[in-house]
This record gives C-alpha cells, structure tokens and sequence, in this order.
C-alpha cells in the first residue's frame, strides 16, 4: 500500500497525491498535520527516505525562521522540533514499503513505484 503524507492545503502537496490518482494509485492519505506523527515515526520514515533530518525541514516556514534558523541541532532534536511543528516537515513524502520520496517535484514519486 502506497501511502502519502499529505496536507491538503499545500500545492505540492496536492499535486503529489494528483501524481498518484494519474498513475491510478489510491494511497493511504496521512493528514499528519490533523494527526502529528510521533518522534519514532518520523525516525521511521527518514530511514526510509535515506537522508538526515535536516534534509526534511522546511527552512522557508515561519516557524523554522523565529525558532531553528542558525542552530546546529542533532538529528534527534530536528526530529522532536519535526514532531512539535508538523509545519516543518517538507512534503508530500510518498511511502512505498520500506522506500520513501519526497515528492517535490513530483517526479520524483515515480523513484518509490
């Protein structure tokens, strides 16, 4: 099962799960930003995507700027601010099993199917 983790009010994010129905994929929608994910399920999913956690912030959201901008914060604490600020989390991240993608641009959904 294809999962994304998805926030309807986001272009990208939209246009990820858009990639995906074309593609005549139904994912599992995660609305994390109803729903925050917890600090071990972040971990999960960056051994997923392969990359550190640093790599999976957003650095243009207001909340990265006021609070983070300018700290050097192990992974584990960029994962605990992910799981405090859901903002901060880059997306959408398409989970295929144990691979996972960030979806900007949304070609490169196409790595994990």
């Amino acid at each position: 099962m294809i999962q994304i983790l998805h926030n309807p009010r986001c272009t990208k994010s939209r246009e990820g799960l858009q990639f995906l129905q074309s593609e005549g994929l139904q994912p599992e929608e995660i609305l994390y930003m109803d729903h925050p994910l917890s600090a071990e399920e972040i971990k999960t999913i960056l051994k997923k995507l392969g990359i550190p956690a640093i790599d999976w912030v957003r650095k243009n959201e207001a909340i990265f700027k006021e609070e983070y901008k300018g700290k050097d914060l192990t992974d584990d604490q960029w994962v605990e601010a992910m799981a405090k600020h859901p903002k901060l989390m880059e997306r959408p991240v398409i989970i295929n099993g144990s691979i996972a993608v960030i979806g900007r641009p949304a070609e490169n959904i196409r790595k994990v199917l």
